[in-house]
């Protein structure tokens, strides 16, 4: 072989390690490279862990476009399966668009899925959808032919989009509460069928509330975690939390639990416990996908090991490339 032929099988060798080493390790940040994803949403089913994501799919200079949500499963954090939408804002026919924040929950052997839309005019600004499936994947239907929660419900709220990203909670006594709202923090017990409020809805608005509310309890504390923003001193949404001894409360403000997501407006937690860790989801902008760069309405789906202190608080979390691919906290 002449010189010619090392010099080429050197520069094939260095172009396809160049290559191997800018390719995303699996299970690092963000996790999902092949489309825009937003508002993650954990869910544990035996030893698979599913994420319930909306779709972003805004372009140019569009601010949010959302139509579908997604789910994907994993059972090491680092390998994920995709398994395609699970509903259309239009399987709700009484909404008219903005597949926004979502959750589901298991009870009662079916999965319940609460989501934020926007309500047609009869009954104007977002409301509160719930759909039901058999399986984790779905498919999802609507649970209840009309909206759980629509604007008109919380009269002393300050705009229209106040009742968005719902976050359910099944407490030990097998009742399942429901958290949402945006300024405003709202709370309200469901009733056994899992589609009608059984009580007054009570307002828990915490300092610097913004959106994105997560509710889950850790011993015998409850977390009530959110999107926080100090208007008069910050641009971007930052993550806080509050804890209380009991879901009804009282509430104590902890304070900041990670910073603003990369390049993003907005950010959202979702927090589970999965094979003897915690995790915090969250999403950031980073993602780029063809010539579309990550914005206000593209985003892309994080996750950070979580951490807590002896006293039940939560250790400040750093928002990283590796994520959990970095090794385990012990």
């Amino acid at each position: 072989m002449g010189w010619r032929g090392v010099g080429l099988g050197a520069l094939a060798l260095l172009a396809s390690g160049t290559m191997a080493a800018s390719a995303p390790v699996p299970g690092s940040n963000p996790l999902f490279h092949d489309r825009f994803t937003a508002d993650p949403a954990p869910l544990v089913v035996g030893d698979r862990l599913y994420l319930y994501v909306g779709h972003d799919e805004a372009q140019r200079d569009e601010m949010f476009n959302m139509k579908e949500w997604l789910v994907y499963s994993t059972t090491d954090m680092r390998h994920w399966t995709a398994h395609g939408p699970i509903m259309n804002v239009k399987d709700f026919k009484w909404a008219k668009q903005d597949a926004w924040a979502s959750q589901a929950i298991r009870k009662n052997g079916r999965y319940w899925f609460y989501a934020a839309v926007e309500h047609d005019s009869t009954h104007p600004g977002k409301a509160i959808a719930v759909a039901v499936a058999d399986k984790p994947t779905g498919p999802f239907v609507d649970a209840k032919g009309s909206a759980l929660i629509t604007n008109e419900m919380t009269p002393k709220g300050t705009h229209s989009w106040e009742d968005i990203d719902p976050t359910v909670l099944t407490d030990d006594d097998g009742t399942t509460w429901i958290a949402w709202g945006n300024r405003q923090c709202y709370i309200a017990k469901l009733k056994p069928n899992m589609i009608e409020l059984d009580g007054p809805i009570t307002e828990i608005t915490p300092p610097h509330f913004e959106e994105g509310p997560w509710l889950h309890k850790r011993g015998k504390l409850y977390y009530l975690t959110y999107a926080s923003l100090d208007r008069s001193r910050h641009r971007d949404e930052k993550v806080s939390y509050a804890t209380a001894p009991t879901i009804r409360g009282p509430w104590t403000y902890r304070g900041e639990l990670t910073r603003s997501g990369k390049y993003s407006f907005t950010i959202h937690p979702g927090i589970v416990e999965f094979k003897k860790h915690w995790y915090l989801f969250l999403h950031n902008a980073t993602l780029a996908i063809g010539d579309l760069n990550g914005a206000i309405g593209r985003r892309a789906v994080t996750v950070e090991y979580l951490r807590y202190n002896p006293d039940g608080t939560m250790r400040p979390v750093v928002q990283t490339v590796a994520g959990v691919t970095a090794p385990a906290p012990k």
